[in-house]
């Protein structure tokens, strides 16, 4: 298969810091559509890969899988896009497309594997996939979004990762105006939830562990602030939330948020990845109240468009800080010390 190459920021070593280099593209088959990428997000999943924290990273590592851009070209058998649209990719790029997962649009779930934007197997010119710190990216048409002409597009961008992932739980316990969230942490994943939560018409609250960040939360939209190392602020709420998303991206006590839930209440995990080691879960409050701890993984090619689609229509985007591809690597230090609000967008022009 024919490539092309394009210029890209990447790491070439879990010790080495991201610089520019060279990778190859294919050039677009029948179902291909070929995006210049205008704005790319940056996700603490981007950093981890990138110094392997997870074990498993390929190099030379281009990481980003918040991507949206213009189409450039199509292939003779592309009908969802033509040259000029706006376009966008999360975290998907491939997938099986016939075990059951698949065929009920749920390709996060593959049972035989997603694609990932970068660090994934690629299936058309070998070697690993590469992600959106790049000029150019060549995608299936069916893993290809389609972006509200009225957003702002730098702010779209976190949408394709931190938006689906708190998306798909909200949707999959079926929040609505009677629903009453709570969000476990305010950061990239927890002010999407809140945004799209109140969009969706619940009850939102933010739990933190100090008042500090109570004038922010409101204004992205929660209607309370809880306390959660205040035992009477957390008594008030006990038996409260019919679903709390927990974003929080490190090991941290649970035991605390499931006495807030309802009965038949959720908590869903969609920040950490990883075992508990310290703390211990104690079924005595699932038991007694039909709770549940559950996790969520990004959400599937349809979800997502659905996503968008909803966020153009409400006017919802992330809060964002702009920055310049070559400032990346001051950006992965910042974010390590969770110095944005909330999400951190490169403008790859100045790639």
């Amino acid at each position: 298969m024919s490539t092309f190459k394009v210029k890209a920021y990447g790491a070439e070593s879990n010790t080495a810091d991201l610089q520019e280099m060279n990778i190859e593209r294919r050039e677009t088959t029948s179902n291909d559509v070929e995006i210049e990428i205008l704005y790319c997000g940056v996700c603490h999943s981007d950093l981890h890969t990138a110094r392997n924290d997870w074990g498993g990273s390929m190099y030379p590592v281009v990481p980003g899988h918040e991507i949206v851009g213009r189409v450039t070209k199509i292939g003779n058998d592309v009908s969802k896009f033509k040259v000029g649209d706006l376009a966008a990719v999360g975290c998907l790029v491939d997938s099986c497309g016939h075990c059951d997962s698949c065929k009920h649009d749920l390709e996060q779930y593959c049972l035989n594997g997603f694609t990932g934007t970068y660090n994934g197997q690629d299936k058309h010119i070998g070697g690993h996939t590469f992600g959106g710190y790049s000029q150019k990216v060549v995608v299936d048409q069916h893993f290809v979004l389609s972006v509200p002409e009225n957003l702002d597009l730098a702010a779209v961008a976190p949408l394709l990762c931190a938006g689906i992932t708190t998306w798909s739980p909200l949707r999959h316990w079926n929040v609505g105006p009677n629903s009453k969230v709570a969000v476990v942490g305010l950061g990239g994943l927890g002010h999407m939830a809140i945004k799209l939560a109140k969009g969706l018409g619940a009850e939102v609250t933010l739990f933190s562990r100090t008042p500090g960040k109570t004038n922010d939360a409101k204004q992205l939209g929660a209607d309370h602030v809880i306390i959660s190392t205040d035992d009477s602020q957390m008594e008030d709420v006990k038996g409260k939330f019919d679903i709390i998303i927990d974003t929080v991206p490190y090991e941290h006590d649970i035991n605390p948020y499931m006495q807030t839930l309802s009965l038949n209440g959720t908590l869903v995990l969609v920040g950490f990845v990883g075992e508990f080691q310290q703390a211990e879960v104690s079924t005595r409050p699932m038991i007694f109240q039909r709770r549940s701890v559950a996790g969520s993984l990004i959400g599937g090619i349809a979800e997502t468009q659905e996503l968008l689609d909803f966020c153009g229509k409400h006017n919802i985007v992330s809060d964002i800080e702009l920055i310049k591809m070559q400032d990346i690597n001051k950006a992965y230090e910042r974010m390590l010390k969770s110095d944005v609000k909330y999400r951190f967008v490169i403008d790859m022009q100045s790639l």
